[in-house]
């Protein structure tokens, strides 16, 4: 019997790259990206939920439940985090699992671009992967969302402490 015919079918993996930006400065940036909470999927209008099973200083570990049109999706996340501005997750489910690594750019004092580098494999149930440019556009818009709920924050916290930017200001 050929080797290929013992082994289970090999579903490809899908690459990926996002930017998204935020003005805000990059030790709020990280703080809010990472503070995982069961009301992320609001943020960005997400039709999953999210459990927060473990959090420590350097890790945090998460369940999320999509449900689908025959059924159910569910994964298993950990990140670790690598203060003040990278983190990388590893996410383990029944229809696909994501590797993603995480950095924060100052642009400016109160500008932060984040990068995202990802790795998206099916598992043999789950459906292939959409084709980058969709993959991409969804994650952008995703982070797009989570990017004015992240300013709206920041403004929020400005104005508590009475702090405000004159214009012109950088």
């Amino acid at each position: 019997m050929p080797a290929s015919a013992a082994s289970p079918t090999r579903r490809p993996s899908r690459t990926y790259s996002v930017r998204a930006t935020f003005r805000a400065p990059l030790g709020f940036a990280f703080r809010w990206c990472t503070d995982y909470s069961e009301r992320d999927p609001g943020l960005h209008r997400g039709d999953y939920e999210r459990r927060v099973v473990e959090r420590r200083a350097r890790r945090v570990v998460f369940e999320d439940l999509y449900p689908l049109p025959r059924g159910w999706s569910w994964s298993r996340g950990t990140s670790w985090l690598e203060p003040p501005d990278r983190w990388h997750a590893e996410e383990v489910g029944n229809l696909r699992t994501w590797s993603i690594d995480y950095r924060l750019i100052a642009l400016a004092p109160d500008i932060t671009e984040l990068r995202i580098r990802g790795r998206r494999t099916p598992t043999a149930i789950g459906p292939s992967n959409p084709p980058r440019s969709a993959l991409e556009r969804e994650i952008t818009d995703m982070w797009r969302q989570f990017g004015r709920a992240l300013e709206k924050d920041y403004r929020r916290q400005l104005r508590r402490r009475g702090t405000r930017r004159r214009r012109g200001d950088g």
